[in-house]
């Protein structure tokens, strides 16, 4: 007999299908074939929001795992070797061993990845490496538009930072900086042997950035919701577990290159994303949109005051074709957003009260009422 969240599972599931259309059937996730042989996989991190259920899966699918981290989360991790090693320090533990594959998570710093990739040069044969779409230069990419919409996604082909003509190496580099210097080392250092993850927005639960979860909670809080800008703007998320269920079956298969990890397989919009959200509750709510002058003229800051939400920013529509081709699949926004919704609601009072992301109950509705009088 099914139990009762299995039922609401997969009545969300409609709903989602019904909010995002054909989008939501070909974000379907299916069930990735086991693995014909299992490996040795050493994560670096494990510990972090993406890192545990990295580990989980790699189990799962009948890996033997290692993580390295410096040992100071209090995140416990059963069922793998564990290392310690501060990534900023001496790495001489990982040149005295062999693995298969090894997954590069939580490089902060460029500098960590020349350490990593010195110590592993002959300890393994493939490294895959988490970047980010940060690593893409976009301020002077011209794209096509319909309006003020951008219609053409960025390729993995598009241009990246790369440093400025006084650099020295070892100088302190901003995070896009960061990722693109990193790729070019992992490369270098593994040629032909690496693979390029450039994930967009990671949501999901475990998230503890209150970005995408600020959307996801105040649409699950119900009543008049402000929605920002123009409902056309595209938007894009991933749900860890996808991101990284995806990053091992690739390190399994040995697939390299440079791919975009974000999401979901077709282009979706702020207004869809909100239907999505909307999917996953039961709580009624309403949507009223405002323009983005005035919203700039009650001060509020995309990414803070209104998290996840980047109008016309190329990055928040890349192209996901060349990840989906080698295997990237998506489990419906809904189901994130229900997951999220539990984990959420199990979190310390303090975290949820005061969030690191959005405005506040009393702010959204100052500006709202501010709107409602201008536009009389």
């Amino acid at each position: 007999m099914s139990s009762r969240r299995d039922f609401v599972h997969h009545a969300t599931l409609a709903s989602a299908a019904l909010a995002l259309g054909p989008r939501a059937a070909a974000a379907v996730s299916r069930p990735a074939a086991a693995p014909t042989r299992a490996k040795k996989l050493l994560i670096l991190g494990g510990t972090g929001f993406i890192g545990p259920h990295t580990v989980k899966y790699a189990l799962e699918r009948g890996h033997e795992v290692t993580i390295l981290t410096r040992g100071r989360s209090a995140t416990k991790v059963d069922g793998v070797e564990h290392l310690i090693a501060d990534r900023e320090g001496d790495l001489s533990v990982l040149s005295r061993r062999k693995w298969d594959a090894v997954l590069d998570n939580n490089a902060r710093d460029y500098r960590w990845v020349q350490r990593s990739t010195r110590a592993l040069k002959d300890s393994t044969d493939h490294y895959l490496f988490i970047s980010s779409i940060s690593a893409y230069r976009t301020a002077d990419m011209s794209y096509a538009t319909a309006g003020d919409v951008r219609m053409t996604p960025v390729m993995e082909d598009a241009p990246r930072f790369t440093p400025p003509a006084n650099w020295k190496d070892g100088d302190v580099a901003p995070y896009g900086l960061t990722k693109a210097l990193s790729e070019d080392i992992v490369n270098a250092a593994f040629p032909g042997r690496a693979t390029i993850v450039r994930p967009g927005l990671i949501v999901g639960p475990g998230d503890p950035t209150d970005r995408w979860t600020y959307w996801v909670m105040r649409v699950d809080a119900g009543g008049e919701v402000m929605a920002p800008g123009n409902p056309n703007h595209s938007s894009q998320v991933i749900d860890q577990r996808d991101l990284m269920e995806w990053s091992v079956r690739l390190a399994e298969g040995r697939v390299t290159g440079a791919f975009n990890g974000t999401g979901p397989a077709t282009r979706m919009t702020f207004a869809e994303m909100l239907a999505g959200c909307r999917a996953s509750t039961s709580s009624a709510v309403s949507f009223t949109w405002v323009p983005e002058s005035f919203l700039a003229e009650q001060k509020l800051r995309i990414w803070s005051d209104l998290p996840a939400w980047a109008p016309g920013d190329p990055l928040m529509y890349v192209s996901v074709a060349r990840a989906v081709a080698a295997g990237l699949t998506y489990r419906p926004l809904a189901t994130t957003a229900m997951d999220l919704i539990a984990w959420d609601k199990a979190r310390p009072a303090a975290e949820r009260e005061k969030r690191a992301a959005g405005i506040t109950r009393a702010r959204e509705a100052e500006v709202l009422a501010a709107w409602k009088q201008r536009a009389r």
